[in-house]
């Protein structure tokens, strides 16, 4: 009972409808009072429906300072490989790497790349155009939820996450099968985990020793929020406001 009763307040574990259903209404309530089924879009107008959905992320990418984000670069999948090498070296590109699909939704087809064969094998089986980015190592990673209207010169945070990526700390005897079959969030993903961590499945992993099982920090991929509110700032404000303006 007390897993169940778990399960129901845990709104994070609910199905991805349950959780958006009672959207539903507000949104014809909105489509009626604009008479625009597409009313959205007016808050981000240069990005594909507004960013909810299907948006490609070079428009993101576009729009801000390149100082502001890892090197990066397209592919196609007809692209030959010695085009994705060359490109590589010439944005200064070192493994570990990542790859993501040009138009992805819940971390779908996220992979970080340890080295050339790895992303061989990526190129040949992804059909569809993806996005090369050096990997950051920062220590954390957070989503900040920025709004401003346009005749505004000051916007709001609305929200502010610590964002954890799915992972396990070594104790110097469990392997790594046991330590996810610990992990209330990794026992339920077990089949995936094992086909991405097959080679270290049986290995104990060393005390004190984090280890990723994910690099896709949302909640489809097991991450966990903390959220940061309190942190939120006129500081942190201005930052933003200096990127938007």
């Amino acid at each position: 009972m007390s897993r169940i009763l778990k399960q129901l307040t845990n709104w994070e574990a609910w199905p991805f409808k349950l959780i958006y259903a009672p959207l539903v209404p507000v949104w014809f309530w909105h489509v009626l009072k604009s008479r625009a089924v597409w009313f959205f879009t007016a808050s981000n107008p240069k990005l594909t429906f507004g960013g909810m959905d299907g948006e490609p992320k070079k428009e993101m990418y576009d729009l801000l300072p390149a100082h502001l984000y890892p090197p990066t670069f397209t592919v196609l999948p007809s692209s030959p490989f010695q085009n994705v090498k060359d490109q590589i070296d010439q944005k200064n590109i070192v493994y570990p790497l990542v790859v993501k699909p040009e138009v992805g939704c819940a971390g779908v087809l996220f992979r970080k790349i340890d080295d050339e064969s790895e992303l061989l094998a990526y190129h040949n089986k992804v059909p569809v155009e993806y996005i090369v980015q050096q990997l950051v190592l920062y220590p954390m990673e957070v989503s900040v939820f920025y709004i401003r209207h346009p005749k505004h010169k000051t916007g709001s945070v609305t929200g502010f996450l610590h964002k954890i990526p799915l992972n396990v700390n070594g104790n110097g005897f469990n392997t790594l099968e046991q330590l996810v079959l610990l992990h209330p969030k990794a026992s339920k993903r077990v089949g995936e985990l094992h086909s991405k961590h097959k080679e270290n499945w049986h290995k104990v992993i060393a005390g004190g020793q984090k280890y990723m099982l994910s690099h896709a920090a949302n909640h489809n991929r097991g991450a966990h929020f903390i959220d940061l509110k309190e942190h939120i700032d006129a500081r942190l404000v201005s930052v933003f406001d200096s990127i938007s303006l």
